[in-house]
C-alpha cells in the first residue's frame, strides 16, 4: 500500500480581478478558489489510488491573508477537495507566512509530511498555480525530501516500483521513467476532472481535517516578503468613430481601417 499527497492551493481567482483607482490590483477583494489545474492533480490521484491501495492526503497552505477573510474561501477549497475524492485534508494557517513565497511554502509542506509522519509513495501537484504561475513548489519539496522530480507530466503509468511519465514539453512528448517515491507535477491534458456527487459532497465534512500553526512546526525557513507593486492591464482603446452615408460605405471604411492596423491583409 502507498499513499498520495496532493498539493492545492486556494488561490486568486483571476476572473474576479479588480483595479483600485490608481490602477493597482485590488487583492483584499478577489475571492480565492481551488487552482484549476489542482482539480487535475486530485483526479490523477483517485485514478492512481486503485493501483497503490493507499490513502489521499491533501495538504493546503493558506498563502493570502488576512486568513480571518479568506477563511470561506480556504474551506471551500478543500471541502472541494474532500469531496472528489481526497481521504483527509491538512490546512496550514497562519498569516505570519502571508504573502507567501515558493521557499518557504515547500519547507513548511516537508515539516507538516514530517509532523504527521506521513511517508508517500506519490506527491502530485498542478504543473503551476493560476495566480502565482511561478510552477516551483512541487520541484523544491522534491529537492528537500530527495526524491525524483517529473514536471508537465500528461500520463502516469505505474507499474510496481516503477513509474513511467509522459512529458509534454510542446514541439515534444518526452517519456521518462523514474521509481516510487517520486514528485510529478501534472498538466490539464492529463485528464477531465469530474464534478462530485451529491452524496460526495455530503461525505465530504465528515473526513478528517487537521488544522495546524507554523508554532506546530520545525525546520520551516521563513523569508519575509513584501508585494511592493502590482498593476492591472490596461487596455486602451481608440475609439474611432466610424461615419458614412450607407452601410456599404462604413463597411468599406472599417476595411480600411483594419487593413491599416495590421488586423486584415490583402
Amino acid at each position: 500500500m502507498g499513499d498520495i499527497v496532493v498539493l492545492i492551493k486556494p488561490a486568486l481567482n483571476p476572473e474576479m480581478i479588480r483595479s483600485l483607482p490608481d490602477g493597482g490590483v485590488d487583492f483584499d477583494n478577489i475571492p480565492l478558489k481551488l487552482s484549476d489545474i489542482d482539480r487535475n492533480a486530485i483526479e490523477e490521484a483517485n485514478r492512481l489510488k486503485e493501483v497503490l491501495k493507499g490513502k489521499i492526503y491533501s495538504l493546503t497552505i493558506s498563502t493570502w491573508g488576512p486568513i480571518s477573510k479568506r477563511d470561506k474561501d480556504i474551506k471551500m477549497a478543500i471541502q472541494e477537495g474532500l469531496a472528489k475524492g481526497v481521504d483527509e485534508a491538512i490546512l496550514l494557517e497562519d498569516d505570519s507566512i502571508t504573502p507567501g513565497d515558493q521557499v518557504t511554502t515547500a519547507s513548511a509542506i516537508v515539516s507538516i509530511l514530517n509532523k504527521f509522519n506521513i511517508k508517500p509513495d506519490l506527491i502530485l501537484a498542478g504543473e503551476a498555480t493560476i495566480d502565482g504561475f511561478s510552477g516551483q513548489v512541487a520541484g523544491r519539496v522534491a529537492a528537500k525530501l530527495n526524491l525524483p522530480y517529473i514536471s508537465f507530466a500528461r500520463k502516469i503509468d505505474i507499474n510496481g516500483n516503477k513509474v513511467v511519465i509522459e512529458r509534454d514539453l510542446e514541439d515534444y512528448v518526452e517519456v521518462v521513467e523514474t521509481s516510487l517515491p517520486a514528485v510529478i507535477s501534472v498538466t490539464r491534458e492529463i485528464n477531465s476532472p469530474k464534478p462530485p456527487t451529491l452524496i460526495q459532497i455530503r461525505m465530504a465534512s465528515k473526513k478528517p481535517q487537521q488544522i495546524v500553526k507554523l508554532s506546530d512546526l520545525t525546520g520551516v525557513s521563513t523569508q519575509k516578503k513584501k508585494l511592493v507593486e502590482a498593476k492591472v492591464l490596461a487596455v486602451k482603446r481608440k475609439q474611432s468613430m466610424i461615419e458614412g452615408k450607407s452601410l456599404d460605405e462604413v463597411a468599406d471604411k472599417l476595411i480600411e481601417i483594419l487593413e491599416q492596423e495590421g488586423v486584415l491583409k490583402h
